[in-house]
């Protein structure tokens, strides 16, 4: 890769279910998985295997402080600097970093999604482009509950718990004033298409202007 080549990096926010993966999702598709390096925030969770199981489900994980976001802007600048990273693996059933990691190359374009990105300003500085992803609370709790109960193992109840007593307050307290550091604000994530093809088409003009 040319000494002048940078990557162009690009982080996407918003609340929990509100649809940040699937515009993430669309962008490596659209864009091309081999020219993108995707960093999701989640897979950064502090691993909590020095914590009996019940004290784990009392952690507040929806706080900046549940996450080791300076292994992530590490992994960032490595990844701008060209070099391979390895992506932590985290069992969300037990709150746990696993053995594993997987290789993340370095590519054109660095796509960093999570719900708390925007909120560190040292790691909102990162990013050349910020993309948030803005859905009714309705619709994101839905969606929460629908993948909680389906992917992590979790009751309704401590679901619903989890959401009122932490999801909520966090939301209100750091990812809803997170918004206003956003280049562009996407509505009802995935589904605006019109959004999401302007944002791609953006990504592709950039990409031609660094590679001339």
């Amino acid at each position: 890769m040319p000494a002048h080549s940078k990557p162009l990096v690009i982080g996407i926010a918003g609340g929990t279910g509100s649809g940040k993966t699937t515009v993430a999702s669309v962008i490596l598709n659209k864009v091309g998985r081999s020219r993108i390096a995707y960093i999701p925030h989640d897979a950064y969770y502090k691993d909590l295997r020095h914590l009996p199981p019940i004290r784990r489900q009392e952690v507040n994980f929806d706080h900046p402080d549940s996450l080791e976001s300076e292994l992530m802007m590490q992994h960032i600048r490595d990844l701008r600097d060209w070099k391979s990273v390895y992506l932590p693996v985290y069992d969300f059933t037990t709150h746990t970093r696993t053995e594993q990691t997987v290789e993340v190359k370095p590519s054109r374009v660095i796509l960093v999604e999570g719900i708390l990105i925007f909120t560190e300003a040292s790691l909102r500085d990162m990013f050349d482009v910020k993309i948030f992803v803005d859905t009714d609370p309705d619709i994101r709790f839905i969606r929460r509950l629908q993948r909680d109960i389906a992917e992590r193992g979790r009751t309704m109840e401590s679901v619903v718990t989890q959401y009122l007593t932490t999801v909520r307050p966090m939301h209100l307290e750091f990812v809803e004033p997170s918004k206003r550091y956003a280049d562009v604000i996407i509505p009802e994530g995935g589904l605006n298409v019109a959004a999401l093809d302007m944002v791609i088409a953006r990504i592709e003009m950039m990409l031609k202007s660094e590679q001339a």
